[in-house]
């Protein structure tokens, strides 16, 4: 066994050379911290708890529980936050009515799940991952905010840091895919732009980091069930994006609806308490998710609300979602000495800073604003951005012989399927209060960039159901046209929660309807619409060009157009494994080798009888209009030791005629090491334009705590040894070397 750098070594040196991990956490505010103490002070028990409870609105419904009266819970100081309540005339009435008739005049935080976008929408979070652009996300995150915060909002329930491998489980939609690393650097991304620059300026929101924790793992993929992992597991691949949410300052955090290793999250001393706090050192107030604590009874942990309370806050819950469990117990728990008043009392400290830091102290109204609702919200530098982050969304998954670009010379095109002009569908799910009537589909973007061209649109089919009358139209369209656009994939409402699925096929008739056209003869162009990798394998092997343009949000039909036709050359990089089949499920890229790895020879290896082990589209893939060539790579120097860093560069070529933009990804292999290890692990990539002809040289940096993994005693551990180091344009394809850690 090769020795150890330990941990305080590995991250002593890591702070030292990208700076302190604790990201926008500031020093202690002194004028904050006697405020909120003088207030505390002036508190009845029943005021506390009523900071520590949550309702929602009338304006939209999150779950299946509505409050009657919110102004009587308001007056009565029954209710800190409210939630699916906004408009900035609406809010300012509810938060007047909360200064002018509660005794301390405590001003009320107004949630929504601003996941992304407010009213402009931006594509679902997993196709923003695919982008793999850090600025375009957080330029996405500061659009959300400054137009939420315009209608009275204050915070958001986002971003959603769930890292999933199982396209099955409907939520992956609101996520960053599979990967740790890149989900990281996404969850900071978010933080910044809802939080901005100065959380007491009027146009920001406060973040909420969900779902905390490995919701997006899930048994089966099915929405709210359980989780059983190794703490390895949980801390080397589904905290990481917690974390650095955390570390870059995001004000709040969400517990997950699952159980984890059988302690629902809302009862976890070990998250909420021994990691978030303890270890991550979180100062910020977590809130259950909708419900969470009324479900411990159903979990099987609580026999009754006066104890799913009790232990929900003794895990470190500080505010009830909805259920309405902490105001009716808390006074009951704290008179039976079954809990202390200081443990409210912490709770509504961390409630109080928040309410601080967003300036609502100083001015309740700032998010109040109908001047700023008028002329903030959906503005055209706001759609302008939506319709280039979308471009930037889109991959490329097939473009036999060079099918696209299309031509705008064409004279006739048939745009055929349910998602060609469907504007409900395009803002896909949780797109806050986006209207869906000012979407753009397909058929609208297309015939906006091509007023002149033949259009013959024919549905096909609907996206789900069995019905089939509308084939004989749509193999019509397709024999008057020079080329078949076919817009096929999911509803919205198949994607988000609730919405797991067990067969991540075609829904409907849409693959009958696509095996009709193919025998026209036509060329035919898929544009896939949807929340999830689906499982495209004859339409992989049949059809010539195909673009994942996921659910693009309010500009997605310019967007989608913008890459059809060549305005904009697709740039975008698989953010999660696209599977063969369900039976592959859970797939990844960073899987280990196992001790049998797969030997076409040896039928007693690590493989399936009917389905190869390769997925059929690995993470990090995505074509382009333009070719890339990938030169060896270049080390500074063949080993280094736990005080040092190696500098890796390589050297990409456009070897095509046009400019592109290419993600360059380095991933790392640990050889041999005292715990089996993923057979590659991303920890770079750059997102580099290069002109036709022109070589571009991409160089990153590797440190010790890049190598570190938890060993088995879990210590953060990175150990001597050889390394391995692959770049290339996706997980599988890639140049390598070799160095040593001394």
């Amino acid at each position: 066994m090769r020795s150890k750098l330990h941990l305080l070594i590995v991250i002593c040196f890591s702070l030292l050379v990208v700076g302190c991990s604790s990201g926008k956490k500031q020093p202690v505010n002194e004028e904050m911290e006697d405020f909120v103490e003088g207030l505390l002070a002036q508190m009845t028990l029943e005021e506390k708890i009523g900071q520590m409870t949550l309702f929602a609105g009338d304006m939209d419904q999150t779950g299946q529980l509505k409050r009657k009266d919110i102004e009587e819970d308001i007056k009565l100081g029954r209710v800190g936050a409210i939630f699916n309540n906004y408009g900035a005339i609406n809010t300012r009435r509810l938060q007047e009515f909360a200064i002018k008739n509660t005794r301390l005049r405590i001003p009320l935080l107004f949630g929504l799940d601003v996941i992304h976008g407010f009213k402009t929408i931006f594509p679902v979070p997993l196709a923003e991952a695919a982008s793999w652009d850090l600025q375009a996300i957080e330029k996405s995150a500061r659009i959300a905010a400054i137009e939420a915060s315009a209608v009275g909002l204050n915070w958001t329930f986002a971003p959603v840091c769930d890292i999933s491998r199982d396209p099955r489980w409907g939520r992956i939609v609101e996520g960053a895919g599979e990967d740790p690393y890149l989900a990281s650097l996404i969850a900071r991304a978010r933080v910044r732009g809802f939080q901005g620059e100065n959380l007491k300026a009027n146009n920001t929101l406060a973040a909420c980091v969900k779902h905390f924790a490995a919701y997006g793992a899930v048994q089966a993929g099915r929405e709210y069930n359980s989780v059983d992992m190794s703490e390895r597991m949980l801390r080397e691949v589904y905290l990481p994006p917690y974390q650095a949410a955390v570390d870059e300052g995001a004000l709040t955090l969400m517990t997950a609806f699952n159980d984890l290793n059988g302690v629902p999250a809302s009862a976890s001393k070990f998250l909420l308490t021994d990691i978030l706090r303890n270890e991550w050192n979180f100062d910020g107030f977590v809130v259950t998710d909708y419900t969470s604590i009324m479900e411990l009874i159903q979990h099987g942990v609580a026999t009754d609300e006066a104890q799913a309370s009790e232990i929900s806050l003794k895990a470190g819950v500080d505010m009830d979602m909805q259920s309405g469990f902490f105001q009716k117990e808390l006074a009951k728990l704290v008179e039976q000495n079954i809990i202390e008043e200081e443990q409210i009392n912490t709770a509504v400290r961390r409630i109080l800073k928040v309410k601080y830091q967003l300036g609502l102290f100083e001015d309740p109204f700032r998010y109040c604003s109908d001047e700023r609702e008028q002329n903030e919200i959906m503005a055209p530098e706001f759609l302008e951005a939506a319709r280039d982050i979308a471009r930037k969304s889109i991959v490329l998954l097939k473009n036999k012989n060079n099918l696209l670009p299309l031509s705008k010379e064409l004279k006739t095109i048939a745009v055929i399927g349910p998602l060609a002009d469907a504007k409900i569908e395009m803002n896909g799910s949780w797109a806050a209060a986006g209207d869906r009537s000012k979407s753009v589909t397909l058929l609208e973007g297309l015939r906006a960039k091509l007023p002149e061209m033949n259009l013959i649109f024919a549905k096909g089919c609907e996206i789900d159901g069995t019905v089939t009358d509308g084939f004989a139209e749509a193999i019509a369209a397709a024999m008057q046209s020079e080329v078949v656009i076919l817009a096929i994939g999911e509803a919205a409402s198949m994607s988000g929660e609730a919405a797991s699925r067990s067969d991540i096929g075609l829904p409907g008739v849409q693959q009958e309807l696509v095996e009709a056209l193919h025998k026209t003869g036509k060329p035919i162009v898929v544009v896939l619409i949807n929340g999830r990798p689906l499982t495209i394998n004859w339409i992989d092997e049949k059809i010539p060009a195909i673009i994942e343009a996921w659910f693009p949000g309010t500009q997605g039909g310019h967007a989608i157009s913008d890459v059809l036709f060549g305005d904009y050359n697709p740039s975008g990089k698989l953010p999660v494994t696209f599977p063969k089949n369900v039976g592959q499920i859970p797939i990844y890229y960073s899987s280990k080798n196992t001790g049998r790895p797969f030997d076409p020879k040896n039928k007693y290896t690590s493989h399936y009888l009917d389905v190869s082990n390769d997925p059929l589209y690995v993470f990090g893939y995505g074509l382009n209009y333009t070719t890339f060539e990938y030169g060896e790579i270049m080390l500074d120097k063949n080993s280094m030791t736990d005080y040092e860093t190696l500098e890796v560069s390589v050297e990409v070529t456009n070897t095509g005629k046009i400019a592109g933009e290419e993600v360059v990804q380095l991933y790392i292999q640990d050889a041999v090491a005292s715990l089996t290890r993923p057979v590659r692990e991303l920890k770079g990539f750059k997102k580099i334009m290069i002109e036709p002809g022109q070589s571009v040289t991409a160089t990153f940096t590797i440190k010790p705590s890049d190598l570190a993994f938890y060993d088995q005693d879990m210590h953060f551990t990175a150990e001597k040894g050889e390394f391995r180091i692959y770049i290339g344009g996706n997980s599988r394809d890639t140049k390598s070397a070799v160095f040593e850690l001394k």
